[in-house]
């Protein structure tokens, strides 16, 4: 939808915009599930997803209507958007973006999955502490992401924001190697939880510029885009969120290593693939 109503840099500010509801959601999620168990069990809170999951539904089904112009819509089908798909896929631009932010999402995952253990059984926060680091953590990438879309986009190019980002997230995953690894000495809960803040932050660079960038490669073919941009993202980060415990529970390195190796193979996507600074940023249409 996002596709169809925007374009380029009107696209990008868009997707920055959209960061106020990642970062708000895991803020205010807790807190809503908190005073629900005071009402009801776990049990409840089920039934509570379940209406929600048809208000979402009946939503919509009847006020979300189509964005994309009669004119330029298609009879659709499996087979046309498997042929759509394999098209984007041999865009190379367009997979070395969706690489490089599906590796960057991984990287939040693993801090997503690992933080719980690493900021209360190893660094011994208190379940307040955490959940004001968590909400601290998601109001700093809400911040970067709006002045990304604010500030920088329509000052800098997409690929100097995401660059500048992906640096960013790289730099962080580094410090945090080093600080849970011990070579600088027993870190204490500041110092990670600093890394893990600058990390988290810069995300707020990398996600919306890496959509933009990708999008504007598939005007005709935008569901099918977007559909690829969630299944590898998603999938990235399905697959780097159990490496966090490979250790167990009692040491944060994996986390670290593997936020670290995400970063460097989104920077990796973005630079060979994406290959900024030496191409023309015009969309690639795939074939049909």
């Amino acid at each position: 939808m996002v596709r169809d109503l925007y374009d380029g840099v009107a696209m990008a500010r868009f997707f920055s915009t959209l960061m106020l509801i990642s970062g708000v959601a895991p803020v205010v999620a807790p807190l809503v599930g908190g005073q629900l168990l005071r009402m009801t069990d776990w049990r409840g809170v089920f039934v509570v997803l379940t209406v929600i999951g048809v208000v979402l539904a009946l939503l919509v089904r009847f006020c979300l209507h189509e964005t994309l112009p009669p004119e330029r819509r298609k009879a659709g089908g499996l087979g046309e958007a498997l042929g759509a798909m394999r098209g984007l896929l041999a865009d190379r631009v367009f997979t070395g973006y969706m690489l490089s932010g599906g590796f960057a999402f991984a990287a939040l995952f693993a801090y997503i999955s690992a933080s719980p253990f690493v900021i209360q059984d190893i660094y011994g926060a208190s379940p307040q502490t955490f959940s004001l680091l968590f909400g601290l953590n998601s109001i700093g990438l809400v911040i970067v992401g709006q002045i990304n879309g604010k500030v920088l986009i329509g000052r800098f190019s997409l690929d100097k924001a995401l660059g500048w980002g992906l640096a960013v997230i790289t730099a962080a995953a580094v410090a945090l190697v080093v600080l849970t690894s011990g070579a600088l000495g027993e870190p204490g809960l500041v110092p990670v939880a600093a890394g893990l803040f600058v990390l988290m932050s810069a995300m707020g660079l990398a996600m919306p510029n890496t959509n933009a960038q990708a999008l504007m490669r598939s005007r005709d073919a935008a569901g099918s885009a977007s559909a690829l941009l969630g299944t590898s993202t998603y999938l990235l980060g399905a697959i780097a969120s159990p490496l966090v415990g490979i250790a167990g529970e009692h040491t944060a390195v994996p986390m670290a290593v593997v936020q670290l190796g995400c970063a460097v193979a989104a920077v990796l996507c973005f630079v060979l693939m994406c290959r900024p600074g030496r191409r023309a940023d015009t969309a690639v249409e795939p074939a049909p």
